[in-house]
């Protein structure tokens, strides 16, 4: 049964296995990604396929619609956000729903640094985590000094949780090791702020190379692996999802170290995120049905799960245009 858990009991435990062995040479890197095993391409979108045929009873469809609005890190970043749009942002994460007051919060509102501290004024008091993009986002071509004052500057404005992209360009050029150390490097500019690596898996290619990307933005600290910017064609798709959740799933049993998964890119309906869920859960189990171990990066995908939450309950069709537009 998939559940809303607490938003406060941010721990799992997790037994710890054998222990993958600290990276500290570009060899060891490469030898420890060389030893996954590789994805089956056609098995991995024949499982997903399935899963997605899977139907949820009534109550746990209202239950899994709940639980996938308090996973949303509602986002804008477009090049026209003003303070006032990240201010009705704010207020619409706090209650998603002001016709109904039992409608839970949204995890996080993600926004580009310049705009943390207007989203941290606006969400104070609040379980609302504020999240922004960094690392020269959605391109990651940048030099480190510039990444690293990049997070620095959101930091420093409030931000809870970090969005990083990677290089897509060195990890295709093999270039493993640059790729490790800037995950390093960012991850110790976050301080205490969470860090959620961008793959963009829609330029990695393959699905091997989204298993070893995984295994690499984990190895050097990430606190979630995330999908996509969004800005690019090809975003999360559930063959993506399901090796990103083999990829947590193994790296906890092998560590015991959980580590979550952020989708990101194209999810714009409810029937969508619930496909997720059931994806989540027999994939990698319920420790990531939590919003502290799984998000959905996206803004128009709220206002269809506020939608079919509403017609759950009233047994009535709500329309879209009831829920503010942000």
């Amino acid at each position: 049964m998939i559940t809303t858990a607490g938003r406060e009991s941010a721990v799992v435990e997790i037994p710890a296995a054998a222990r993958v062995p600290a990276v500290a040479s570009e060899a060891q890197l490469r030898t420890l990604l060389a030893g996954l095993s590789g994805v089956d391409a056609v098995g991995a979108s024949a499982r997903a396929a399935k899963l997605a045929t899977r139907s949820l009873k009534r109550e746990t469809k209202r239950q899994a619609l709940d639980l996938a609005i308090a996973m949303v890190d509602l986002t804008t970043l477009e090049g026209a956000d003003t303070p006032g749009h990240v201010a009705a942002l704010c207020a619409k994460a706090r209650q998603p729903d002001p016709a109904d007051p039992s409608t839970p919060p949204v995890a996080a509102v993600c926004v580009y640094p310049d705009l943390v501290a207007v989203a941290r004024e606006r969400l104070a008091g609040s379980p609302v985590h504020v999240a922004a993009v960094a690392t020269a986002f959605p391109s990651g071509r940048a030099s480190r000094r510039v990444k690293l004052a990049d997070v620095a500057d959101a930091c420093a404005a409030g931000a809870d949780e970090i969005d990083m992209v990677i290089d897509r360009g060195a990890f295709l050029a093999g270039r493993l090791g640059q790729v490790f150390e800037e995950i390093v490097a960012v991850k110790e500019a976050c301080g205490p702020a969470h860090l959620k690596v961008i793959l963009e898996t829609g330029e990695l290619v393959t699905l091997d190379n989204v298993r070893r990307a995984s295994w690499l933005a984990m190895l050097a600290g990430a606190d979630f692996i995330k999908t996509s910017t969004g800005k690019v064609a090809v975003s999360a798709t559930p063959p993506v999802a399901l090796v990103m959740f083999e990829a947590v799933r193994d790296f906890a049993e092998s560590t015991g170290q959980v580590v979550g998964v952020k989708l990101a890119g194209g999810i714009r309906h409810a029937k969508d995120a619930l496909r997720y869920l059931v994806l989540a859960s027999e994939t990698a189990g319920s420790t990531w049905l939590d919003p502290h171990t799984m998000r959905f990066g996206a803004s128009s995908l709220l206002n269809d799960l506020l939608v079919q939450r509403r017609t759950q309950r009233t047994g009535a069709y709500s329309r879209p245009e009831n829920f503010s537009v942000e």
